[in-house]
């Protein structure tokens, strides 16, 4: 096959998600690694002009019999390329997926890896990709910059509202921060959203998995699955075989795992859209997680919903370094006096520094804000 064609399909993986990857040699050479031709030629043919079709949709616009089209569909599930659901009235919907938040990535690691040569290779060629966006952001910054504005949060907070010993962590209404009556506010509680599922699936850290096959290993000691999807996700997960459903029960024993190994919740809505219901939640380590690494490399912005900002009480704080150890953003540091200082603009608001400080000497202010930290410039 051409690679014209490989290029017109990156084109559209591409178009279906947020953030503009460079369409290049490495990013060519990953497709022909993960998909066959037949499933190029597919993409290429149905996904022009939208990302979401029917399957009258997907005959019309392929113009491929049915057989064929479900073929491809399938296999392309399987890879975790293409999202196959069910619409409100029953119908089927087929959506191209991303390559990442949340899409290939992501499903491509989240099986169990068996580290052969090949998933390391694949690794690679991500990482590669990642560089290369990292490369284009810096050379394009000022340009870049009021786009990455614009976009809705990439994830959402979803704080430790208890400390080690199982205490309530201390919570403040931020007072300069109006919130209309109107406004409905995403549940802030972990046990809450879970509650709120039938279906529930688990799987591996996609983003653990991908650092492990680049030879990285994790310093937080997490559960071995710790990512969750939720409702028609969890359906998904669970048939194409990426995760395993699970009860309520196992997920709520798992999140307590997660915390003793200072985890981020991070809930994802649809479009970023935080007044829709979750579809995931991931716990995310500070050494492993992709969306942090992309902002500390220079690839992207961090663009963070969160309902928190924690603060410190001097009086009670000892100046140990803890929080500056624990948090997974570095937004805290030591000064000349051994006391912290934390940058409120980059504080996401997980409580991690909260839950393991000794003195209990940090609370959460409470008032919904959008976090947004442009990559570093590092040119």
């Amino acid at each position: 096959m051409s690679e014209a064609k490989y290029k017109k399909a990156a084109k559209y993986i591409v178009k279906s998600g947020a953030i503009p990857f460079p369409i290049s040699d490495t990013l060519i050479e990953l497709l022909q690694k993960l998909y066959n031709e037949e499933e190029i030629d597919f993409i290429t043919r149905t996904f022009r002009r939208k990302a979401s079709q029917t399957l009258e949709e997907l005959k019309k616009n392929s113009k491929m019999d049915e057989d064929a089209i479900l073929r491809n569909t399938e296999s392309l599930a399987k890879k975790g390329g293409l999202f196959i659901s069910q619409s409100s009235s029953g119908l089927t919907i087929y959506r191209l997926l991303p390559l990442i938040m949340v899409g290939v990535f992501e499903y491509t690691f989240m099986k169990k890896v068996q580290y052969t040569e090949e998933e390391k290779e694949i690794a690679q060629l991500f990482k590669k990709i990642l560089d290369e966006v990292a490369e284009s952001t810096q050379e394009n910054y000022d340009t870049l910059i009021p786009l990455y504005r614009q976009l809705e949060p990439f994830d959402r907070t979803v704080p430790i509202l208890k400390n080690a010993e199982g205490e309530e962590i201390k919570i403040e209404m931020n007072e300069e921060i109006e919130v209309s009556p109107e406004e409905i506010l995403p549940t802030q509680k972990v046990e809450e959203i879970i509650d709120k599922f039938d279906d529930i699936a688990v799987a591996h850290c996609f983003c653990r998995q991908h650092k492990e096959l680049l030879g990285h290993t994790c310093i937080q000691d997490p559960p071995e699955l710790c990512c969750f999807t939720f409702g028609k996700s969890a359906r998904f997960v669970s048939e194409q075989g990426f995760g395993k459903l699970i009860s309520k029960e196992e997920a709520i024993e798992i999140i307590k795992k997660c915390d003793e190994a200072g985890l981020v919740h991070k809930a994802y809505h649809p479009h970023g859209k935080i007044d829709r219901e979750e579809t995931s939640l991931c716990n995310c380590c500070k050494d492993c997680c992709g969306t942090f690494d992309m902002w500390k490399s220079g690839a992207v912005a961090m663009i963070n919903a969160t309902n928190y900002l924690a603060v410190t009480d001097m009086d009670l704080c000892t100046g140990c370094g803890t929080c500056v150890e624990k948090c997974p953003v570095e937004a805290i540091e030591l000064n000349e006096e051994n006391l912290p200082e934390r940058n409120e603009d980059w504080c996401i608001g997980c409580g991690i520094c909260a839950y393991f400080c000794p003195e209990s000497a940090i609370s959460l202010l409470e008032g919904p804000r959008t976090v947004f930290v442009p990559p570093p410039k590092l040119r």
